[in-house]
């Protein structure tokens, strides 16, 4: 991760996701209505998943982005495999 401020910004989330869970396990732990813990689920899901998205971004805007720009073909075929390891590895 290149920037510090995606780096601040990502942690920030992760810290309320991270709280987000710890209140789903209390809503659980208070046998609270299934369907208000799987919105709360679904939330944190959610805000995962935006975590993901700033991260492939960044993956893309430095590391993939730096493969081509250095014309290293084996670099550029590294990252790629790479990428398409974890994207099929999201499919499963």
């Amino acid at each position: 991760m290149k920037d510090a401020r995606t780096k601040s910004k990502l942690t920030n989330r992760l810290s309320r996701i991270e709280g987000q869970v710890r209140g789903v396990a209390r809503m659980v732990e208070d046998d609270r209505y299934c369907i208000d813990i799987l919105t709360q689920v679904q939330a944190a899901r959610a805000a995962l998943a935006r975590v993901e998205t700033e991260l492939l971004k960044d993956h893309l805007d430095h590391c993939i982005e730096g493969a081509i720009v250095s014309g290293d073909a084996e670099e550029q075929r590294r990252k790629a495999s790479e990428l398409i390891d974890l994207l099929g590895r999201a499919t499963r």
